[in-house]
């Protein structure tokens, strides 16, 4: 059996390398992520699509990633999860790179494309976290999962820098799709070569032979994490925010452009390419407060945690409801004082970021380890299906449902795209009463995963057969000792 890592030995270094090697695969599934980000008006322009369609990018990549992550949950909780993360890698660099040669007469493959990229994304998201949770425990896990999720903005940030930047060196924004096979190439074979491939449940030192050798079906884990409370409110917080998060990472670089051009700071952009100043500054905003607000969220949680169990809740509800008045500071004070702006929007995105690490966590803590594949896929599926598959589109479908009911001028379409914001606001509040919900089971449903005979969550009948098995078990130790 592979034992969690517990000390700092060289076995340590070895897989701390590998941790970064998985990061570094998420970093450049991120950077490709659901639509070519830093080149939106570029894109809408060469396939001469509206706002509400070019929201529909996200909503397909979503789609396509909610409908495959339950299987690739499935595959993970029982077959090998090294092989199944390379087949995601290669699906989504494939697919990412030849949407860059599709000729604007054939807009629907280009949202095709976004899709598969989805379905691969799909394997590297649910498999990639409970890996780490079968290598590291407690404190150690806290800080690995941190280190883990700060690559979420990371990679989203340096995917708006990397896409302007790209564009602007070659001025097409074509090859900002083109660059990202290489690294990822990278990704793939130190992913093969480094990065081990643990038996489920090794942290808690009960692999698949410890919690019983009859294997529960997916429709019983299903059952079994829909009774989990802890899981269920989690997954509704996790909702909440990316559905504040999609809507921000699709809008908020047009958002930003439009604002200056209110402000008589950037002239209007009729024809491509676009000025992507906006996408850099939005870019590294999300890219450094990123990195601050995850360590800043594990490092709370792990320091609350010594005088309160209930830290990880906590601190997640708490980062969201601070948020949520910077958010809303920053859209509304956009068209008076854009410096105003930034800074809340900047806060508003550091106290995000809070809830990544803490997040994953709570999940890893309160299900048991051969569910954790299923369960790291319903959450995903939960989240992007009511969050931020959506939120880009429904967005962009008020702001030009508002649009159209007003002068054709480009502070009535700002103010369109600003109000259309607003009910990110109130997404956000939502999501902190959830957290606080889980506050309320969390420990109950700790404590019930800990316990033995729980891997096989909905049958009386496995339970009493697990254990009358660990009865055996530790009657055989005992008679050994005493031998």
């Amino acid at each position: 059996m592979c034992a969690p890592c517990t000390v700092p030995d060289t076995s340590c270094w070895v897989i701390f390398q590998t941790v970064l090697t998985c990061c570094g695969s998420d970093l450049d599934g991120r950077i490709l992520g659901a639509w070519p980000k830093g080149v939106l008006l570029d894109v809408q322009k060469f396939f001469q699509i509206s706002d509400s369609h070019a929201g529909l990018l996200q909503t397909v990549f979503i789609g396509c990633l909610l409908l495959s992550a339950p299987v690739f949950g499935y595959l993970g909780d029982r077959h090998s999860r090294k092989a199944t993360l390379s087949f995601g890698i290669l699906l989504w660099s494939g697919a990412g790179l030849s949407s860059s040669f599709i000729s604007p007469q054939y807009s629907w493959l280009f949202f095709l494309s976004r899709g598969v990229v989805g379905t691969g994304t799909a394997s590297y998201s649910t498999i990639a976290p409970t890996i780490l949770g079968d290598l590291f425990v407690k404190d150690q896990r806290t800080r690995v999962l941190a280190i883990f999720y700060i690559f979420i903005p990371v990679g989203s940030g340096l995917g708006y820098v990397l896409g302007s930047a790209v564009k602007e060196l070659t001025g097409n924004w074509r090859w900002a799709l083109r660059i990202m096979p290489c690294l990822e190439a990278v990704a793939l074979v130190l992913l093969i070569v480094l990065v081990p491939d643990p038996p489920r449940g090794a942290s808690e030192k009960q692999g698949e032979s410890a919690v019983g050798g009859l294997r529960s079906s997916w429709s019983e884990d299903v059952r079994y994490l829909g009774r989990n409370r802890s899981f269920v409110w989690s997954t509704l917080g996790v909702t909440a925010l990316a559905f504040v998060t999609g809507a921000l990472g699709f809008w908020a670089p047009k958002f930003l452009f439009e604002a200056r051009v209110v402000h008589g700071l950037q002239l209007p952009c009729f024809r491509q390419p676009c000025n992507s100043e906006d996408s850099l500054i939005f870019g590294a905003l999300t890219v450094v407060t990123g990195i601050i607000g995850v360590i800043l969220g594990a490092e709370a949680s792990r320091r609350y945690k010594k005088v309160n169990s209930r830290a990880e809740p906590l601190v997640c509800a708490s980062s969201l409801l601070a948020a949520a008045p910077c958010l809303y500071l920053a859209l509304i004070l956009a068209p008076t004082t854009l410096l105003a702006s930034y800074v809340f929007l900047a806060l508003g995105e550091l106290l995000l970021s809070c809830n990544w690490a803490v997040v994953a966590d709570i999940l890893l803590s309160v299900v048991v380890p051969r569910c954790r594949g299923t369960a790291e896929a319903l959450q995903i599926t939960v989240g992007h299906i009511l969050g931020d598959a959506g939120s880009p589109y429904l967005t962009g479908l008020i702001s030009s449902a508002l649009r159209a009911r007003r002068p054709d001028s480009y502070l009535q379409r700002f103010l369109s795209l600003q109000q259309s914001f607003l009910c990110c606001a109130f997404a956000i509040v939502l999501g902190a009463g959830c957290f606080l919900m889980v506050a309320l089971h969390l420990e109950r449903d700790q404590a019930q995963t800990r316990q033995p005979g729980t891997g096989t969550p909905d049958g009386k009948d496995v339970d009493c057969k697990d254990g009358e098995r660990q009865s055996l078990l530790s009657g055989t130790r005992a008679s050994t000792e005493n031998a």
